[in-house]
C-alpha cells in the first residue's frame, strides 16, 4: 500500500518544533516548509528543501486561537515556493491542551488560501500541518484545491511519525 509522506531531516524538525512551540509560548506560531514531490518505492514523498519561520512582523493577527499573515508575507511565501519550484507546507501550532486537529477557522482559511496557492503554483499540491505539544495532524490537497486527504505521516530521519487523523476532511460552517 502506498503512502504519502512529508520527509524532514531531524535537525530541521527540531528547529520547526522549537519555533512553533517555544517554551512558555501561548500565541500561535507559523512557518512554511518548501518541498519537492518524488517517489520512494511505492511511497509518494514530499522532500523538504527549505524552511521559513514566520517572524512577528509577518502577522496581521496572532493570538492564542487565531493567526493571519500579512498580504506581503503571503506573497513572499508563494513567490519563494514558485522560485524553488516547490509545494508549500504550512505549519502552525495550537497551544491549548487538546489533541492536534485543525480548527473551524483553519478550515475557513483553507477554503480561501489553498485554491489561491494552487492557482499561483500551477497545480502543485498544498500540505498543512498543525502541531501541539502532544502530536500533530495533517492534510494534503493532492489532486485538487477543494478535496483534502490525510497525509500518512512525517518521516524524520527514517522514522515515520503518525498524525492524529482527528481533523475532518470537510467542514460545514455553523448555520449552514
Amino acid at each position: 500500500m502506498s503512502r504519502v509522506l512529508l520527509r524532514i531531516p531531524g535537525n530541521l524538525h527540531r528547529a520547526v518544533q522549537a519555533h512553533l512551540l517555544p517554551e512558555g509560548g501561548t500565541s500561535e506560531e507559523a512557518g512554511f516548509i518548501f518541498a519537492r514531490r518524488s517517489t520512494a518505492g511505492e511511497d509518494e514523498v514530499f522532500e523538504c528543501i527549505d524552511w521559513l519561520a514566520i517572524p512577528p512582523a509577518g502577522f496581521v493577527t496572532r493570538t492564542d486561537f487565531h493567526i493571519e499573515l500579512t498580504d506581503e508575507m503571503r506573497a513572499a511565501v508563494i513567490k519563494r515556493a514558485h522560485d524553488l519550484d516547490a509545494s508549500l507546507v504550512e505549519f502552525h501550532a495550537h497551544t491549548g491542551p487538546w489533541p492536534a486537529s485543525f480548527s473551524p477557522s483553519d478550515h475557513l482559511g483553507f477554503d480561501e488560501f489553498v485554491p489561491h496557492v494552487w492557482w499561483r503554483l500551477k497545480g502543485k499540491p498544498y500540505l498543512a500541518v498543525v502541531v501541539t505539544r502532544t502530536g500533530f495532524d495533517s492534510l494534503i490537497w493532492l489532486e485538487d484545491p477543494r478535496t483534502p486527504k490525510h497525509l500518512d505521516g512525517i518521516e524524520v530521519d527514517g522514522d515515520v511519525l503518525e498524525p492524529t487523523r482527528l481533523s475532518p476532511l470537510s467542514y460545514i460552517p455553523y448555520g449552514q
